[in-house]
């Protein structure tokens, strides 16, 4: 079975908590890394205790709940980078230490790290780096045998919507199950390939989300100038 063993962070709540719930039923061997128990994500000090697993999922987030960037405080905007951002680069580092060949990587990003997020744009900010690191990482855990990738929720009824859980019900706007994001982190750890991005919406079947080409260089005669080359 696979995964055997997995880390959750941000476990105790929300969609990672559902994450957790899933794997244990399936017979894993799951350690749950939440602020409240203690544990950082953003702390260097505190992921270099961490060892191999057959599964990390880099799900702890917050959001500012602010939409006014001259209302954003220093302090808000530094929690959510070293939630959102931190969290995912700390432990995607400690797992590339430790993980061996066959584990797999997957981060919790969001559609607004696909789409603009006008009512919390640090939020979509934090999001759209997920989503960057993890489709750049991908060809540097998959020569390592480790493969990495994300999901992209919706909405999803969990507690980081209790500011907007009202205007939303009143809407009738439909919002995902965490168990329904819960699902997907499941596949994608057991089949995703490495970089996809995995959006999930409420009443539709998650899928990988497909990405533009930017346009090419070309040279000055008009020849394809195809990929630079890799540092």
């Amino acid at each position: 079975m696979f995964p055997e063993t997995a880390i959750v962070t941000g476990g105790s709540s929300g969609i990672g908590a559902a994450i957790a719930a899933r794997l244990s039923d399936e017979g894993c061997q799951v350690r749950v890394l939440d602020l409240g128990q203690g544990f950082d994500v953003s702390d260097p000090h505190a992921w270099a205790a961490i060892g191999p697993v057959d599964l990390a999922c880099l799900n702890a987030g917050v959001t500012t709940g602010e939409g006014d960037l001259s209302k954003l405080t220093d302090s808000s905007y530094r929690r959510i980078l070293c939630a959102n951002v931190d969290g995912v680069v700390f432990g995607a580092r400690r797992m590339s230490q430790v993980m061996s060949p066959g584990s797999a990587i997957v981060a919790t990003a969001s559609l607004a790290g696909l789409t603009p997020l006008p009512t919390d744009p640090i939020y979509s900010l934090t999001k759209h780096a997920v989503v960057g690191f993890v489709r750049s990482m991908a060809h540097q855990f998959e020569s390592r045998g480790i493969r990495i990738c994300a999901v992209a929720p919706g909405i999803v009824d969990t507690p980081l919507i209790d500011q907007t859980r009202a205007e939303l019900e009143e809407a009738g706007f439909p919002l995902l199950d965490a168990d329904e994001v819960a699902r997907c982190v499941v596949h994608l750890a057991r089949e995703g390939q490495p970089g996809e991005v995995w959006a999930i919406q409420a009443g539709r079947e998650p899928e990988p989300f497909r990405f533009a080409n930017v346009p090419g260089a070309r040279h000055r005669s008009g020849e394809s100038a195809g990929r630079p080359p890799a540092h």
